[in-house]
């Protein structure tokens, strides 16, 4: 899947909960701004589509590559264009964070010691679930 503000949103907004659904299997993501509660089972049917979006990231971000990059610098993808903004980047990290597919490299408390006090994100290079695939 294409990575652009459009595709992500889409995915985003169909994890959410909806209306009067059980809540008390979420999966839990801590964004920069915001945390977010998702359904596992649309987690894991869009997952592949997530994984294929996050690997569009520049190889700084990528964890066998770069190791980690700072949330400043997701905007662009590999291809050095700009795909989304603030709000669609944090989705995306949330999403793969509730996937299992990237990682917050510090604590919220340490964020303040690095540039622009924004977290380092990695993206793992494979899921767990995919690994077996």
């Amino acid at each position: 899947m294409k990575l652009t503000c459009d595709n992500v949103n889409t995915i985003f907004e169909d994890c959410l909960f909806r209306d009067k659904e059980d809540t008390s299997k979420a999966i839990i993501a801590h964004g920069i701004v915001s945390n977010f509660g998702y359904h596992p089972e649309r987690i894991e049917k869009h997952k592949e589509d997530i994984y294929s979006m996050l690997k569009q990231l520049p190889d700084s971000f990528q964890e066998k590559n770069g190791g980690g990059m700072s949330f400043l610098n997701a905007c662009m993808d590999n291809k050095g264009n700009q795909w989304g903004k603030h709000r669609d980047m944090e989705q995306l990290f949330c999403l793969g964070i509730a996937a299992e597919l990237c990682t917050c490299l510090l604590p919220k408390k340490m964020w303040s010691a690095l540039p622009g006090g924004m977290p380092y994100y990695a993206v793992k290079e494979r899921a767990p679930s995919m690994a077996q695939k």
